[in-house]
């Protein structure tokens, strides 16, 4: 993984703090900006990112993915956010279950919960707090880029493992561990 120094978008700044919506236009505006797109410098082993000034406080960040990676399952906690991807293709994993936010490390998932979603080019969602997903290039060949935003500002991420049905509680990261 690779680090490169921040950069801005500048939108309008919303008078109150921006809904799942407001984060959806903004990465689809910022995802329309070709210059900003053809910035990011890509690394064929790992993914390389730019942090972004997102709307009315929130978190954003534009993310090169090289060609088979992913990033495992993980949930962004009391965040809500969006993404889109601005060039390549991206898909997302996702269970569609509302999951217990603290107490428990291991959990056995119903039949039914997951959900795929292919994400060409120009194409993105929105999601609401807790949503657990994985995201992944599975191209061998392309790089994908997208753009996210997140709000409040990631407080932390959990990641889990996946064995079948069964998801375990692996690790919680705090935004000091990603500087």
């Amino acid at each position: 993984m690779s680090v490169s120094p921040s950069a801005s978008v500048s939108p309008a700044a919303p008078s109150q703090a921006p809904t799942q919506a407001d984060l959806l236009d903004f990465v689809r505006r910022t995802a329309g900006d070709a210059e900003l797109i053809a910035s990011l410098p890509l690394d064929p082993e790992g993914r390389t990112w730019v942090r972004l000034e997102g709307p009315g406080g929130s978190e954003a960040w534009l993310i090169g993915w090289p060609p088979g990676s992913g990033t495992g399952w993980h949930d962004h906690a009391e965040s809500v956010g969006a993404f889109l991807t601005a060039a390549g293709e991206l898909k997302e994993n996702s269970l569609a279950a509302r999951l217990p936010s603290n107490g428990w490390k291991t959990l056995e998932l119903e039949e039914g919960v997951d959900r795929e979603r292919r994400l060409p080019t120009g194409k993105g969602r929105a999601f609401g707090q807790h949503h657990v997903h994985e995201v992944l290039n599975e191209s061998s060949e392309e790089h994908a880029i997208s753009v996210h935003a997140y709000y409040p500002p990631l407080p932390q991420i959990r990641r889990y493992s996946r064995t079948g049905p069964v998801l375990r509680l692996e690790q919680v990261e705090r935004p000091e561990d990603w500087q």
